[in-house]
């Protein structure tokens, strides 16, 4: 039987934090200086996105997936923008 490995929190939020500071990152390269406005001009709910962008959410896969399609990128591109240490 294989062996669960355990996550542990810190890791976690620390992988949170660097995925809402990319999403952070696409949008100002975007040209929007404001959550609200992208988060409006997309229509995406304003709180939701603000909270990914803070790290401060366990979102889906599926909120991910339309953010990054608003930026014609690709799942595979983005989180090869991420730096996920062992």
């Amino acid at each position: 039987m294989a062996k669960k490995s355990k996550v542990k929190d810190e890791e976690f939020d620390a992988v949170m934090v660097e995925i809402a500071e990319k999403i952070k990152e696409l949008r100002i390269n975007a040209g929007y200086s404001s959550y609200e406005n992208f988060a409006w001009d997309n229509g995406i709910n304003r709180m939701q996105y603000w909270k990914m962008e803070k790290g401060e959410t366990n979102f889906t896969m599926k909120s991910l997936y339309r953010i990054l399609k608003v930026h014609n990128m690709e799942l595979s591109d983005f989180f090869g923008m991420i730096n996920i240490s062992d």
